[in-house]
């Protein structure tokens, strides 16, 4: 205990040492949002992959789907990888940079207000990312309680008030710098204690053949004409396994606090190791969860502590706990804590900066406040950081739903609205206004209308509605039209990408 404690305090100051030293380093709002745009190409890399993964992932969806798939769960952190991160940046990585630094906009609903020149399409993108992100962040906190619970016997309530208080103060005091500069730190600490995590597990079966003999003689009720299904290439549900892919993949594309990560890209090498370094991030730690998640039943005989002895039920946030807590000693417990406090912190930090300055520069700035100069709007931007801690905090003591379902939730709306608009607004000049708010509509209302299905999955739900907005807004955008004056002016937002520079051969080969 009082090493797993000393672990833990040498963690904290770190992070409060690094938000103290990047302080320095803010001197207005882009530097504070953006890290003034100068985030190197590792760092760049780590924040993305930190950011993509919490205890959300490394305990609910770990859990719940490798004790749904199997083994065959492993195909979602391997989407994670290459859709969720490799083609996020080559598709989007660039074109973010060129177009967001063109128009100068900080956040995604500002990005929506300038590109498609609608001040109320900006009010309700920020309304939007600002509702749905504190979901998200509650089933962060959920994920990580179950971990500390697991290695401290600490009340819930004062894991979630501790993590909130210490990730606020960092992003407090050095925003995105000191934000991005955790993240390394932290995603250094998540590769190491994921592959000791892994190896334990296996361990403790004696081996990984071993492990997926025992695997394969896994039979339950649901799964009697299919036998050895949890241990087979795509397990015992493919679609659902798909819609999980999706979701969880092509979600990151429409997130505000993934997406801006692309604005603070410094240049063009930051691009392209940046796309190598977080598609590796996420093989090893989004394809190590979900591996490590697909031996659940293997943990689920009689007696089991996340099973109901009377009805049977399943708690699914409490499999790779019990995981744990049969196959680590002590001490390897204390740095799985640690692990998934990083990845927990890096996400919180992203979910509370991204949600502050929405909140600031979107619907407050020249709409409730008039004339916020540079030091107003870093103040009023550290003072919504508390408020949305707070009121996260709030929901997080008193959680609606399982954690997958509350990230479902969150993605679905968000990815659902965003997603299309954003990618077709940066490739194609065609896109109309009215597109635009029928993918809003789209995805709030398939997310928020499947809360009302029983038979629907959040999960399923959010999934479609990315699909659906990829669908309309071509649609609508055929249908519709922009007028002349439209249309010039997207044309000179496009020139943005015809600007031409002179590089070093050593950086890019020349045609002759």
């Amino acid at each position: 205990m009082v090493v797993k404690i000393l672990i833990l305090v040498i963690f904290f100051l770190v992070m409060i040492l690094v938000g103290v030293n990047a302080k320095k380093k803010v001197t207005g709002v882009d530097d504070f949002v953006l890290g003034g745009r100068k985030i190197g190409p590792w760092m760049a890399a780590f924040s993305f992959g930190t950011s993509y993964f919490s205890a959300v992932i490394f305990v609910g969806y770990a859990g719940q789907f490798g004790w749904k798939f199997g083994i065959a769960s492993t195909w979602i952190g391997i989407g994670n990888a290459l859709i969720g991160s490799m083609l996020a940046w080559v598709i989007l990585g660039r074109r973010t940079r060129v177009m967001t630094n063109h128009l100068k906009s900080s956040t995604m609903p500002d990005f929506f207000g300038k590109r498609y020149d609608s001040k109320a399409l900006k009010i309700a993108a920020s309304a939007i990312a600002f509702v749905f992100l504190i979901p998200y962040t509650a089933s962060v906190y959920n994920g990580l309680s179950k971990l500390f619970a697991l290695a401290f016997d600490i009340p819930y309530a004062a894991v979630v008030i501790g993590m909130a208080v210490l990730t606020g103060v960092y992003v407090i005091l050095g925003g995105y710098m000191a934000s991005s500069m955790n993240d390394f730190i932290q995603g250094m600490i998540m590769l190491v204690g994921i592959i000791a995590v892994i190896a334990s597990v296996l361990a403790g079966q004696g081996g990984f053949t071993e492990a997926i003999k025992s695997l394969a003689n896994v039979q339950a009720a649901e799964t009697v004409e299919q036998p050895g299904v949890f241990a087979s290439f795509f397990g015992p549900d493919p679609f659902g396994l798909l819609s999980v892919v999706v979701l969880t993949s092509l979600g990151t594309w429409g997130l505000p606090q993934m997406v801006q990560k692309f604005y603070a890209i410094k240049d063009e090498r930051s691009i392209k190791t940046g796309t190598i370094v977080s598609t590796f991030f996420a093989i090893i730690i989004g394809g190590g969860s979900y591996f490590m998640g697909g031996f659940g039943r293997l943990f689920g005989g009689e007696g089991a502590s996340f099973i109901n002895a009377e009805t049977g039920a399943v708690a699914y946030d409490g499999i790779v706990p019990a995981m744990l807590q049969n196959s680590l000693s002590d001490i390897l417990i204390g740095v799985v804590v640690v692990l998934v406090l990083s990845a927990s912190m890096s996400t919180l930090s992203a979910l509370v900066l991204t949600s502050s300055s929405t909140l600031t520069l979107d619907l407050l700035k020249d709409n409730v406040i008039k004339n916020m100069d540079q030091k107003k709007q870093l103040l009023v931007m550290r003072i919504m950081i508390v408020f949305f801690v707070v009121v996260s905090v709030v929901i997080a003591l008193d959680p609606p739903t399982a954690i997958a379902q509350l990230m479902g939730i969150s993605w679905g709306a968000l990815a659902g609205s965003f997603l299309a608009p954003f990618l077709y607004g940066l490739y194609w000049k065609k896109v109309t206004r009215p597109a635009v708010w029928v993918s809003f509509l789209c995805g709030v209302g398939i997310t928020v209308g499947s809360l009302f299905i029983d038979s629907l999955s959040p999960i399923v739900a959010g999934a479609g509605a990315m699909i659906a907005g990829l669908i309309v807004v071509p649609i609508v955008s055929a249908i519709t039209s922009n007028s002349q004056k439209d249309k010039n002016r997207v044309e000179n937002i496009f020139e943005c990408y015809n600007v031409n520079i002179t590089v070093k051969k050593s950086r890019q080969l020349s045609s002759d």
